[in-house]
């Protein structure tokens, strides 16, 4: 795993949180609250990717 997939995430995480606080402040509480969802299924679905990556190097480590 590279840093660059923790950055991704970090950013991520960061846009999220902004967007949040300004649905929030808006008085748009559903629209921020989907936000927030969308933001943890794409870094999900990122982290998916690595845990099969992982599992792929496991399996060959051990000649399974």
């Amino acid at each position: 795993m590279d840093i660059d997939f923790v950055f991704k995430i970090a950013a991520i995480g960061i846009i999220v949180a902004v967007l949040n606080q300004v649905l929030i402040r808006s008085g748009r509480e559903e629209q921020a609250m989907m936000t927030t969802l969308a933001g943890l299924i794409v870094v999900l679905m990122m982290i998916v990717g690595q845990i099969s990556e992982l599992f792929s190097t496991i399996k060959y480590l051990f000649n399974l």
